[in-house]
């Protein structure tokens, strides 16, 4: 079979990107018959020199990364030039790894559109920073799902959003997985943890709480400040600090950077949390196993990547128990509510001061992340989309 691929966003750095990179590397890794062809609008990367992979390349006036944020779009242009290029291609199906980067491709195509959530429908006001980002993604994704005759996401209970909020009939979702890059895994070098720790401005002594990722509000990380404030009022909390990395201006999606830093700088907080925007795959690797816990407090998640390229390493989950959290995070975690500031004091006291608790806890994360592949995400995928090229 001849695949047309989206690769268009193989290059954006936020986590749709991440997903695209590792899901379409480990397809093509696979034994199988079938020729990927790669629409791009970059130079092709080393790891797409492939024998199974045919590069049909566009020259865009607007790079995918700017054109899938929020408040912005392909031009008209851009995407006459991408259904051309579909149009002129052998192929039997087209695949889109985000449906950030969608665009237009001849109907009588076969096409498979892949959202990893409905959390934009479910909390618009906290993802859109204006009206205009809201009409761009709602017209974006009502036409992908017009166009496309099935959908894949990455949870069942993403797939449980998309049917609420989006209307999708149950049948014609499909579902794989995220996972974790093989980079992540149990580290044991003090000195290294040290280092990265100088580099990145962090304490030198103390436990660390790390989360990664965006700020837009539904991250919940004010309500998740606001809970480890309380947790220090009882004085059980000795020399625990909060690392947020990520994204700080949200790439055209809403960030609370603003108020989360005015949070930070609160008597209670002050000199406890700390923001050191995105670093690295290789010095997160050495974050995360440097932390007491990774914190994924959000109101929803569709997958919740960082959780387990963190349970990889052996890191216990500070988690949120809404969403697909807990289908992913599984036993390796101490879950509260997010809405409750409470059962957010609550849980982090318990695994601040619980040492036997979170060695358990560390044990069953290793072996929980173990059962995520990006093999047997990719086996999935390709499977699914098979079965989309066979009904046509």
């Amino acid at each position: 079979m001849k695949i047309g691929i989206d690769a268009t966003c193989w290059w954006n750095q936020r986590g749709f990107g991440r997903m695209a990179r590792e899901l379409l590397s480990a397809m093509f890794a696979l034994d199988s018959e079938h020729r990927f062809y790669l629409f791009i609008d970059q130079a092709p990367t080393e790891s797409m020199n492939l024998p199974n992979i045919e590069i049909v390349q566009v020259f865009p006036d607007r790079p995918v990364t700017d054109a899938a944020v929020a408040n912005s779009s392909r031009s008209v242009g851009d995407m006459v030039r991408l259904y051309k290029a579909v149009s002129d291609s052998p192929i039997d199906l087209m695949f889109f790894p985000a449906v950030y980067s969608w665009f237009p491709v001849p109907l009588k195509l076969p096409t498979v559109v892949t959202l990893h959530d409905a959390i934009a429908e479910h909390f618009p006001e906290m993802i859109f920073p204006d009206w205009k980002g809201r009409l761009f993604w709602t017209l974006k994704v009502r036409l992908a799902l017009w166009q496309c005759q099935r959908v894949m996401t990455v949870s069942h209970a993403a797939k449980a959003e998309i049917e609420q909020y989006l209307g999708v009939g149950s049948e014609s979702i499909d579902v794989i997985s995220e996972a974790p890059n093989k980079l992540f895994r149990p580290t044991d070098n003090p000195a290294v943890c040290q280092n990265l720790r100088r580099r990145i401005g962090l304490p030198l002594n103390g436990k660390l709480i790390v989360y990664v990722g965006g700020l837009a509000p539904h991250k919940n990380l004010q309500g998740f400040l606001e809970g480890f404030a309380l947790a220090r009022e009882s004085r059980q909390l000795e020399d625990v600090h909060v690392v947020l990395v990520g994204d700080y201006g949200g790439a055209g999606f809403h960030s609370n950077y603003g108020e989360l830093q005015q949070l930070a700088n609160d008597s209670r907080l002050k000199g406890l949390v700390h923001f050191t925007g995105f670093i690295s795959d290789e010095d997160l690797v050495i974050l995360y196993n440097d932390a007491m816990a990774v914190a994924m407090p959000s109101f929803s998640e569709g997958f919740g990547l960082p959780a387990v390229e963190a349970m990889a390493c052996g890191t216990p989950v500070l988690s949120s128990d809404k969403g697909a959290l807990p289908e992913v995070v599984g036993d390796a975690g101490i879950f509260f509510d997010p809405y409750d500031i409470t059962s957010i004091s609550r849980a982090i006291t318990d695994m601040s001061t619980e040492h036997d608790l979170r060695q358990k806890l560390s044990n069953v994360a290793i072996a929980r992340a173990g059962t995520f592949t990006w093999e047997r995400a990719a086996k999935l995928a390709l499977g699914h989309l098979e079965g989309a090229a066979r009904r046509g």
